[in-house]
């Protein structure tokens, strides 16, 4: 395992800020373009006048229609905004084995940068829309499982920095979050919805020179050999077993979060009182304080963290995803009973980003914490990759849901939500001692040189 480097930021290895500072410009780009889709599509793509312009459109519409039956618009932009951001972390697993097994880490990262660049600054045109949403697509899959893993490579196995560094790289992320809105968003709602696009691919290739400036502090690539997989033990498959199985509340959890960039948006677009002195804010501009908030959570719970840690009580990352869990159901019954207004003050809207944001660190930063801690190298960052993975069908599900919603109303909808996180937990709850057990076995193994192969 790599040592760590010299601290330089918060304690930390020089290379989590090449990542991080990466991470705040692909994040730019990932929620401008999250940000704007839902919107482009309901008031402008799917348009009459629009819709017939677009290269492949009918028929991707005619397939979804044979596959799930009738799609209104909002239903068909539901479907295909949670099929693309599904996809958006499918890919990575053929990204993490070029990263493990071909490229490199570094090389494939670079790759989906130039990959993203290009679909974002494509959507510049409606004709190439779909084409510009299997670029962003197949460039995510190149970037996000590897960066994931090479934040991790970063810390010897026994390094309790690691949890508090992937909340640091939350950080990052959500600090394109916070910025996004205020130039992607405005852009698209403001200006014209392609120049927030542009904006958008720009912001991938300033993130793609900051990796490739700091390339020198990463951690170096390691390629396996293709016969890796054959030596890892039976202890290593059943741990391989147990990361699967506490994905599922985590899916669970992110299916609820990811609901507040896609028909939240529709919904708010006509149910808040968005006037400020006069002047409507845009809908997008919400994405400031959820990045904002985000950030605040971030410091709370690494100061949190860190507290306990020194005082030798931090609780165990399952106890963290439990919270995250119970956080997430609550935003969405507390908005579940704000849509009952006729129409709902701002204030009261955005305290449900306070909710959620003040939970996502939890819900985050332990899964990646876990794997990149108890996954065998030689499958570290496919292991990443399908923590990355489950996202997929958390935006599948999503997608699936959002048929539900016009018939519901939007009080049911964000209640039948709010039953996704809960459901997690109680799953959760019933593993909880069972996995530790496991994981805390692995780290014992992992710590005492020899023992894999003795296991």
């Amino acid at each position: 395992m790599n040592q760590a480097e010299p601290r330089t930021l918060f304690g930390h290895p020089i290379g989590l800020s090449v990542l991080a500072g990466t991470e705040v410009w692909e994040r730019f780009s990932f929620y401008g373009m999250q940000g704007l889709l839902m919107l482009y599509m309901t008031k402008y793509l799917l348009l009459p006048q629009h819709a017939g312009h677009v290269l492949g459109l009918a028929g991707f519409r005619a397939a979804l229609v044979g596959m799930f039956g009738p799609l209104s618009d909002l239903a068909f932009a539901a479907q295909t905004y949670g099929i693309y951001a599904g996809l958006l972390y499918a890919t990575p697993l053929a990204g993490a084995w070029l990263g493990d097994r071909v490229l490199g880490k570094t090389r494939t990262v670079s790759i989906g940068c130039v990959l993203m660049a290009g679909g974002h600054l494509a959507m510049a045109s409606e004709h190439f829309f779909l084409v510009a949403l299997s670029l962003i697509i197949l460039g995510a899959g190149c970037v996000i499982g590897n960066m994931a893993a090479q934040v991790g490579q970063l810390y010897a196995p026994g390094d309790h920095r690691r949890t508090r560094a992937f909340g640091l790289y939350l950080l990052a992320l959500n600090v394109g979050a916070l910025v996004s809105p205020l130039i992607v968003g405005t852009l698209g709602e403001k200006v014209g919805w392609h120049w927030g696009f542009g904006a958008a691919g720009i912001g991938m290739l300033i993130g793609l020179v900051i990796y490739l400036a700091g390339r020198r502090h990463l951690p170096p690539d390691t390629i396996s050999k293709r016969g890796d997989h054959a030596r890892l033990t039976r202890r290593q498959w059943g741990v391989l077993a147990v990361l699967t199985l506490i994905l599922v509340p985590y899916l669970l959890a992110s299916s609820a979060l990811f609901q507040a960039y896609g028909i939240m948006y529709v919904w708010a677009d006509t149910a808040v009182d968005r006037n400020i002195l006069g002047w409507e804010m845009p809908v997008t501009w919400v994405g400031i304080f959820d990045g904002a908030m985000t950030i605040v959570g971030v410091l709370i719970a690494n100061a949190l963290w860190k507290r306990l840690a020194t005082r030798g009580r931090e609780m165990s990352d399952l106890a963290k995803l439990g919270i995250s869990c119970a956080g997430m159901a609550a935003g969405y019954l507390y908005i579940s009973a704000v849509s009952l207004l006729p129409v709902a003050p701002i204030l009261l809207w955005l305290g449900f980003y306070l909710i959620v944001d003040l939970a996502t660190v939890w819900m985050e930063a332990p899964p990646q914490a876990i794997i990149s801690r108890s996954a065998p190298q030689s499958v570290n960052a496919t292991m990443m990759a399908v923590f990355k993975l489950s996202s997929t069908f958390s935006y599948f599900l999503l997608g699936w849901m959002g048929r539900f919603y016009e018939p519901l109303g939007p009080a049911l909808y964000w209640a039948l939500v709010a039953m996704l996180p809960v459901t997690g937990l109680v799953l959760l709850l019933a593993v909880k001692r069972p996995v530790e057990r496991i994981l805390d076995a692995a780290a014992r193994e992992a710590a005492t040189p020899g023992a894999a192969g003795m296991a």
